[in-house]
């Protein structure tokens, strides 16, 4: 059975994402004292007095708002609503009731779904703060006084939450997902591929760079399994991350990546590889995370015969450090090729978690010596006793040595592609760790 889920909606600024963060229990939507700042949906799991629920943060309701930002907002707080158990409306105290609480609270009642009503910047103690009760004209019941700052009354409300919670019944075993983060420079196709594979507008897309801002979490199941799909906010250059927002989706970004086990790497194809792709590639690589290097927008490009073997060509230049990195070409806007994406997710996840037995791997390392002879300097030889695989995800082995500084960078590279050609280890970077007796790990 799944989990319940609980929407927290509201118009902009009134404390939406602080509740979400703190029932959530740690920092995912971006707070800031900007209206507008979370756009799309945001979800995260928390438990309550022994029931588990989904949270919902949606950006802010403008029922009269005009523009295309706002538009795509008011969209995604409806879809949350469409899908929740539990709808929280947060009111701000502090400008008491408005005609958009109003209008919220008009809209929310066509839904019929259970409506909590949270009072927002009690932060106060002591008496309750006597100008809560003007919230009882949006005709919602008692309003319940929070403050997301300080926490005061969010017990209160998760308790009127789960009350209204559909009856539990017998939770399945946690689903076994493959986390899947979806990255690359602002307006590569991010959104528009996540919206591709889940068939519904989930992610607002727009031709204004850098829209999304929140890491996006979405949950998706096929034939060929089950996955958590994270979309990011686009990787800019430092130089011009000139806000608090923007230095927030750089964090998010790369909090995604940690949280990931695969990583799609979104590359423009009429753009080619940027310099900017080559550093949202070095943070996958870096942390150690499978990847899959994403051409998107192939549907525009001018084609002949080589075409696609030159773009092959110029990305296995540009990105040398991923030579393990399969390359697929895909259309994010028509679908082509899109559903080619979840075998080759399946397949690298796999590799990355691939573990080799301690025989088979000194098997190879023989036969790698006896075809190239390990280096010397000033008389004295490399010698490599033996190589054990310590983890995975990535891959990763410890060689045991004579003598650490002999085993230069291009021999560690050869055991590498050795390794690689037997096993194939496609789509994960490798770590290898030099140990010398009497010395730490290098």
């Amino acid at each position: 059975m799944s989990k319940p889920l609980i929407a927290i909606v509201g118009r902009p600024n009134v404390g939406k994402s602080m509740l979400f963060n703190r029932i959530a229990g740690r920092r995912l939507a971006i707070v800031e004292d900007t209206p507008g700042v979370t756009r799309d949906r945001i979800y995260a799991s928390s438990d309550w007095n022994g029931r588990d629920f989904d949270l919902v943060d949606t950006g802010g309701i403008e029922p009269q708002g005009g523009g295309e930002i706002l538009m795509f907002m008011r969209e995604q707080a409806q879809i949350a609503i469409d899908m929740s158990d539990v709808i929280v409306l947060v009111c701000d105290v502090t400008t008491g009731v408005t005609a958009s609480d109003d209008e919220v609270a008009t809209m929310l009642l066509r839904s019929k779904k259970p409506i909590v009503l949270a009072v927002n910047k009690c932060d106060g103690t002591g008496a309750e703060n006597p100008d809560v009760y003007e919230f009882y004209s949006l005709g919602l019941g008692d309003p319940i006084a929070v403050s997301a700052a300080h926490g005061h009354g969010t017990g209160d409300l998760l308790d009127e939450c789960v009350r209204r919670f559909p009856p539990s019944g017998d939770a399945g075993e946690e689903d076994e997902r493959v986390a899947v983060a979806i990255i690359g420079k602002p307006n590569a196709g991010k959104s528009s591929l996540l919206n591709r594979i889940l068939g519904e507008t989930r992610v607002i897309v727009s031709e204004t760079a850098g829209t999304t801002r929140d890491a996006v979490d979405a949950q998706f199941e096929n034939e060929q399994g089950k996955y958590l799909f994270i979309d990011t906010a686009g990787l800019r250059r430092k130089s011009r991350v000139a806000d608090n927002i923007e230095r927030y989706s750089v964090l998010r970004a790369q909090m995604a990546i940690e949280r990931s086990e695969v990583c799609l790497i979104m590359i423009d194809a009429a753009e080619g590889v940027t310099e900017q792709d080559t550093k949202v590639a070095g943070m996958a690589h870096e942390a150690g995370r499978a990847s899959i290097i994403v051409i998107n927008k192939w549907d525009i490009i001018d084609k002949d015969e080589r075409t696609m073997a030159r773009m092959h060509e110029a990305v296995r230049r540009d990105l040398s450090f991923m030579a393990y990195a399969p390359i697929a070409f895909i259309s994010a806007k028509t679908g082509q090729r899109v559903d080619r994406l979840f075998e080759l997710i399946n397949y690298v996840d796999n590799q990355s978690a691939m573990r080799i037995t301690t025989g088979a791997l000194n098997g190879v390392l023989a036969d790698a010596q006896a075809r190239q002879q390990p280096p010397t300097d000033k008389g004295r030889r490399l010698k490599i006793y033996y190589m054990t695989q310590t983890g995975i995800r990535p891959p990763t082995f410890v060689c045991f040595c004579n003598d650490a500084e002999l085993f230069h960078f291009s021999y560690q590279r050869y055991i590498e592609n050795q390794i690689r050609s037997v096993y194939g280890l496609e789509g994960t970077p490798m770590r290898m760790i030099i140990r010398q007796k009497g010395d730490e790990d290098r």
